[in-house]
C-alpha cells in the first residue's frame, strides 16, 4: 500500500489536471482558437484545450462548454458527440464556419441548429458567403447578458431590423476584412443576439439579424455566432468578451 499510494494519487493529479479545462475548443483552424482562448483565459480565467475533432476525448461531459470552429466537413462522429452532449445539458457554442455549405451532407447538424441553406441566389434569400468586408455586428438583445456583461459598444450604427420600416441607429462595432454569411434560414425559434450590416463587392449593403443567437436544446444550451473567418476577429476584445459571456451565461 505504501508504494502503491504516491502513484495511485499522482495518477489522481494527472486526470484532475486533464479535466480543469472549462472549454473543449474543436478545430480545425488552430491560430484562430489560440488567440480565442488567450483572450477568454485574460478576460474570464477561463480556461481551454484544443483539439481536431479526430481527437475527441472519450467524453464531453466534463467540460462547462464546447466550442465547435470546424470549417471543412464535420465527420459523424464529432456529430453525434456534439449533439448528444447539448442534448443531455452541454453548452455547445458554434463559430463561423460550423454553418456553413460543407456540412449540408451531414445527417443530424443541420435539424440539430434548425437551421437551413438555401441553394437558390442570395437575391432570392439563397445562402452565400461574401468576403473580404468590413463587417458592423449591432446589439439586437440589449437587456441580455451575452450581449452587455462587460462590453461597452464603441459605436452607433444606422440599421434597419428584419420586418420594421425604418432604422435606427444601434450600439455596435465593427470587423475588418472578415467574412459574412448571407441568409441563413431559422426553421425553429431562438434569441436573436446580434445583427450584422456589411457593404458586397457589387455596392449593396446587406443587413440580417442574423450574426448570433442562442436557444435551448434538449437539456442544454447552443449558441452561434457568425464572425470569425479572420484571425484578428478574435483579436477583438468585445468579440472576445460576447463568446466568454456565452460561456458564463446561466438561462
Amino acid at each position: 500500500m505504501k508504494i502503491l499510494l504516491p502513484s495511485f494519487i499522482g495518477l489522481l493529479i494527472r486526470v484532475g489536471q486533464l479535466c480543469a479545462q472549462d472549454v473543449l475548443i474543436v478545430a480545425d483552424e488552430i491560430p484562430a482558437m489560440e488567440v480565442l482562448a488567450r483572450r477568454m483565459q485574460q478576460r474570464e480565467g477561463l480556461t481551454s484545450k484544443i483539439v481536431t475533432q479526430t481527437n475527441l476525448p472519450a467524453t464531453l461531459a466534463n467540460f462547462r462548454a464546447v466550442i465547435v470552429y470546424i470549417h471543412q466537413d464535420l465527420d459523424s462522429i464529432p456529430e453525434k458527440a456534439f449533439v448528444s452532449y447539448t442534448q443531455k445539458g452541454g453548452k455547445l457554442l458554434c463559430l463561423h464556419h460550423s454553418i456553413s455549405s460543407a456540412k449540408r451532407k451531414n445527417k443530424l447538424w443541420f435539424s440539430f441548429l434548425g437551421i437551413d441553406l438555401p441553394k437558390k441566389d442570395a437575391s432570392e434569400g439563397g445562402y452565400q458567403y461574401v468576403g473580404d468586408v468590413d463587417m458592423a455586428v449591432v446589439n439586437l438583445a440589449p437587456q441580455h447578458f451575452i450581449t452587455t456583461h462587460k462590453i461597452t459598444y464603441p459605436e452607433l450604427i444606422a440599421y434597419t431590423q428584419e420586418g420594421e420600416p425604418k432604422g435606427k441607429p444601434v450600439p455596435g462595432f465593427v470587423l475588418s476584412k472578415t467574412e459574412g454569411f448571407l441568409n441563413h434560414q431559422f426553421l425553429s425559434p431562438r434569441t436573436r443576439l446580434l445583427g450584422f450590416k456589411f457593404t458586397d463587392a457589387s455596392g449593396q449593403v446587406w443587413m440580417q439579424d442574423r450574426s448570433a443567437w442562442c436557444m435551448p436544446v434538449g437539456k442544454g444550451w447552443l449558441f452561434y455566432s457568425q464572425p470569425g473567418h479572420a484571425v484578428s476577429d478574435f483579436d477583438n476584445p468585445i468579440y472576445t468578451q460576447l463568446i466568454a459571456n456565452a460561456i458564463l451565461f446561466t438561462p
